[in-house]
């Protein structure tokens, strides 16, 4: 089971632009790069917690979420896909494994963007958020997308993603994890799940192959072996 911001979408510099333009905005200064890996988080009010020394209300919070969405929107459209991610995907689905794609992306905007890319026919399902997601977490969404997978076995499945939260969600619902760096948390971050963690895609898939061999704990963006 597969993440799609900052694991299979290389976006993360797309990411930092958007959320600069939105402070911008709203009058908070720049965060860099490195600043934003050691911070981020979610549920993303926390994030926002994190750089103003306070939850927003629900009003700046809506703000926030608009305006930032607003302006990755129209950087999403160019950015591409993690290296290699394209061929593992075809691969994986060569052998006869099976794949999901499951995000806090907006539904609406992830299905024509997976389709852009040509990636859509190697996964089961994708399922982006069609409510609140990045307010409260991957957990509860990714309990609806197993729900609808046929066939899930917990002891088979592996998260793969580039989130603390991907973690998070796995272990809600049974699966393992494994988690990437080229995202959105620092190494220092990831490692705080207690996880393995990777610095590519294909040590992601090789080590999520190990993990359901080896019978590893359970951790985060899944991908289910044959």
């Amino acid at each position: 089971m597969w993440d799609w911001n900052g694991t299979l979408l290389h976006d993360i510099d797309a990411v930092v632009e958007a959320t600069n333009a939105a402070f911008a905005e709203i009058g908070l200064p720049p965060i860099t790069p490195e600043r934003y890996r050691e911070l981020y988080c979610v549920p993303v009010p926390r994030f926002y917690e994190r750089l103003m020394g306070r939850l927003p209300t629900e009003e700046e919070w809506a703000e926030m979420d608009s305006v930032f969405h607003r302006h990755y929107f129209t950087r999403a459209e160019t950015v591409g896909l993690a290296e290699g991610a394209a061929e593992l995907l075809a691969e994986w689905r060569a052998a006869g494994a099976t794949q999901s794609l499951c995000s806090l992306a907006p539904h609406d905007h992830l299905v024509p963007l997976v389709r852009r890319h040509g990636i859509e026919e190697h996964f089961v399902r994708v399922d982006g958020s069609r409510r609140d997601g990045p307010k409260k977490g991957k957990a509860r969404q990714m309990a609806a997308h197993v729900a609808t997978l046929d066939g899930f076995d917990p002891r088979r499945t592996v998260v793969i993603g580039d989130a603390v939260d991907d973690a998070v969600a796995a272990a809600h619902v049974g699966a393992s994890a494994v988690l990437y760096t080229g995202g959105s948390h620092s190494r220092a971050s990831l490692e705080t799940a207690g996880v393995p963690v990777v610095d590519s895609l294909v040590e992601a898939v090789e080590t999520a192959r190990r993990v359901v061999e080896e019978g590893w704990a359970p951790s985060s963006g899944a991908a289910v072996l044959p």
